[in-house]
């Protein structure tokens, strides 16, 4: 679908979705601004929003002054209405979040740790499930979507390069996140990490500027999401944009391993690991990022020195990318601290314009919005996208259709 709307009555639900999407996107309007946007009669706008208000998805913010004719009256999302929790499963730490209707954080729950023990990921994830759930119950009319689950594919793999144990990969292939916490009736979604970070982008970042981009996560290991027309794609075994054994050139750390080919992954140069070895390597007893927040004066060197490698393999990489997509946007996004993953960023901008290659429409590069808390939010978003985002899928007949009806009531 275009996202534009339809006037037949057998199309409301769709309706409804494409105005409260319109009216998140654009934090407040009038019926006549929607009317315009979702290109949906001043009538059939105002019966809607009228039915919104009265199922306590909005409400009113008050008039706008100041234009010729009577003032508007202009509506909002309501933020306590609907809640939604994310939780994301890393390699060395669990992040959890509760976002509002609006898509603002308003809890957050943490736990580090040195591999991710599964009994323990489970009593991290149930234990803020718990206290997000008990907050809910105390705001009047509010409901939980659901849940969204953001974890790395082959989370217990690499255990020799992170150190983990050795049967921590087996471990976790026995488990179904789909039923490892304890969410109760609540819906469940679960979603790669890399890929629910390119879905918080999508839904409360860059996606109001790009319809056509391609994420990029720089964790403990790389990653990435892409966007086409609007849409996260995944591919058939749901791992597109995985970048990771993307090939580059080796290498020009002094403490880099020695090259066993011409070439090596991107994995081995642009993720977190490669820079907490490097200052290992170098003495200094950093084993999280936090530690270079603020950065010791022993290591602005090591970390320099690394950015200037992580950048050049990321130009390669990009160069790569838009060589096969035309892309609006290259986003890049990274768990160091906004300082250092600034500096990365403008390393990697200079570096990619230095490239002038040939034959392809260069795309903007520009920096993710949520740092470190980007895929826990991308998983958050999962339930509220799938139950109000506009969808063709709420025009087909039949039993899903059926299903989805009145959940808005």
């Amino acid at each position: 679908m275009s996202g534009k709307g339809s006037n037949s009555a057998r199309l409301r639900q769709y309706n409804e979705r494409v105005i409260l999407q319109s009216l998140r996107h654009q934090r407040e309007a009038s019926k006549s601004d929607l009317a315009r946007i979702a290109h949906l009669t001043p009538a059939a706008v105002a019966d809607i929003i009228d039915g919104l208000e009265q199922a306590g998805f909005v409400r009113q913010l008050g008039k706008r002054l100041g234009r010729r004719g009577s003032p508007s009256v202009l509506y909002a999302v309501n933020p306590t209405r609907l809640y939604s929790i994310g939780i994301r499963i890393g390699r060395r730490a669990t992040e959890a979040v509760m976002l509002d209707f609006t898509g603002e954080i308003c809890a957050r729950i943490g736990q580090d740790y040195d591999f991710p023990d599964p009994v323990r990921v489970r009593r991290a994830g149930n234990a803020a499930i718990q206290e997000f759930c008990a907050r809910v119950s105390r705001v009047p009319g509010a409901t939980v979507a659901g849940l969204g689950i953001a974890a790395p594919y082959f989370l217990g793999s690499w255990s020799e390069t992170l150190g983990f144990p050795e049967d921590l990969g087996s471990r976790w292939q026995s488990i179904d996140l789909m039923t490892f916490f304890d969410s109760g009736e609540m819906p469940v979604f679960v979603e790669n990490d890399a890929t629910a970070a390119a879905h918080a982008e999508l839904v409360l970042g860059a996606g109001m500027r790009f319809r056509d981009f391609m994420h990029i996560s720089i964790d403990t290991f790389i990653g990435g999401g892409l966007v086409l027309d609007g849409r996260v794609h995944t591919g058939p075994h749901g791992n597109s944009a995985a970048l990771g054994p993307l090939p580059v050139s080796p290498s020009g750390l002094s403490t880099a391993a020695v090259p066993s080919a011409h070439r090596t992954s991107l994995m081995h140069r642009a993720s977190v690991y490669v820079l907490l070895d490097h200052l290992q390597a170098q003495g200094l007893k950093i084993s999280r990022v936090r530690g270079l927040d603020p950065l010791p004066d022993a290591a602005r060197q090591p970390v320099r020195d690394w950015c200037l490698d992580c950048a050049g393999a990321l130009a390669e990489a990009i160069l790569a990318i838009t060589s096969v997509i035309d892309l609006r946007a290259i986003i890049i996004d990274s768990i160091l601290p906004r300082n250092l993953h600034l500096e990365l960023l403008a390393l990697v901008q200079a570096r990619f314009s230095a490239t002038a290659a040939e034959g392809i429409v260069a795309p903007e590069l520009m920096g993710g919005g949520f740092g470190a808390l980007a895929s826990p939010v991308g998983a958050a978003t999962l339930p509220v996208s799938a139950l109000l985002a506009p969808d063709s899928s709420v025009l087909m007949l039949g039993e899903r259709s059926d299903a989805l009806a009145g959940r808005l009531s």
